[in-house]
């Protein structure tokens, strides 16, 4: 499920960030660039993300300029999109009016960074989810978040145009149930409450809706809050096509509402007023059953990615505290999958 890459960077080093802005700088048509300053951003245990300061001259980009230079972190998931692919979705997401950063440049080849990266426009705001979720976020968060996910949702297959997004033969609920089941089956140590939820969600089975473009990482801590408003939807390496209620059921699972679980929305706002946003920005209507489904196989996904975390550092692949503590949440994974699945029925 996951696979290696080089060591980590270290653009802190100048010696680094020289070869790196003397790279850039041709393929910018800069006469020259200096890179002041850049610094890791937090979170990223797939990608790394870097804030560059810099300065510019000469070229469309002359000035100072603030960047972020994403690229592959020292492990990487099967399922994720490579940095030219995910480039490519950026560029597609933000010309359909979804808020994102604008993607600059990709460096397919970089023998600075020896692994492709790509910049992107450096946007304001927090995406800390603890900090966002300690109080209840504007109305206007909950709109500006719902219209950037129905015009994603509008997006065919045919509209994104995007060859490596392909449709699934299947409807993606059922994919996603046989991926799971293949995945619990090859562990020596039995799941029964993950087993549970994914024979309840092959009994509840809502029927699929037409394939459109999705997020599949929508949820607090992978949107930028910048005033009570959103400033950009980050994280677009597991985008593909698929159901859009996926988005939602991911968005408003219990397990992303952070320090408010009592606020269904993402623990930011009321459930009600962003599905009602949702509809009238032009997104699909979801019925309660289908919420409740969404939500069940949004936690059955993230129990299974907490297992292989914990698996990749109990096995000595990568040690590493992060993985360690994720594959401790799956108790809580857990108990909202029977609380959920309790008395739900179709």
């Amino acid at each position: 499920m996951s696979r290696q890459s080089a060591s980590p960077i270290h653009l802190d080093a100048p010696a680094l960030r020289q070869a790196l802005a003397a790279e850039l700088a041709p393929q910018l048509g800069a006469r020259h660039i200096q890179i002041h300053s850049a610094q890791r951003l937090s979170g990223g245990a797939i990608q790394e993300n870097w804030a560059l300061e810099v300065d510019v001259e000469g070229g469309l980009q002359a000035g100072r300029q603030r960047w972020v230079l994403r690229t592959d972190s020292p492990s990487s998931v099967n399922v994720s999109l490579g940095r030219r692919q995910e480039f490519a979705v950026l560029s597609r997401v933000v010309d359909a009016g979804v808020r994102a950063p604008r993607p600059l440049l990709l460096v397919a080849h970089s023998p600075t960074l020896q692994r492709p990266y790509f910049l992107m426009q450096h946007l304001p705001g927090s995406a800390a989810g603890h900090r966002l979720t300690r109080e209840p976020q504007t109305r206007l968060l909950l709109d500006d978040l719902a219209q950037s996910l129905a015009n994603l949702h509008r997006l065919t297959p045919e509209m994104a145009g995007l060859a490596f997004l392909q449709v699934p033969e299947k409807p993606s609920a059922v994919v996603a149930i046989e991926t799971y089941r293949e995945y619990l089956d090859s562990l020596e140590e039995p799941q029964p409450v993950l087993e549970w939820g994914l024979r309840w969600c092959e009994l509840n089975l809502p029927e699929a809706l037409p394939v459109r473009m999705i997020h599949r990482d929508f949820r607090t801590g992978n949107y930028l809050v910048d005033q009570g408003r959103l400033s950009g939807i980050l994280d677009w390496e597991f985008a593909s096509c698929g159901d859009p209620r996926e988005d939602l059921g991911w968005f408003s699972a219990r397990c992303w509402r952070f320090a408010a679980p009592q606020r269904d929305a993402g623990g930011i706002g009321d459930l009600h007023d962003f599905l009602a946003a949702y509809r009238n920005a032009g997104g699909v209507a979801v019925s309660r059953a289908d919420l409740v489904f969404w939500q069940v196989l949004a936690h059955l996904r993230w129990g299974v990615i907490a297992l292989q975390q914990a698996q990749r550092h109990l096995s000595g692949q990568e040690r590493s505290l992060e993985l360690a503590l994720t594959g401790r949440l799956l108790p809580e994974l857990e108990i909202e999958i029977l609380n959920l699945t309790a008395g739900s029925a179709r």
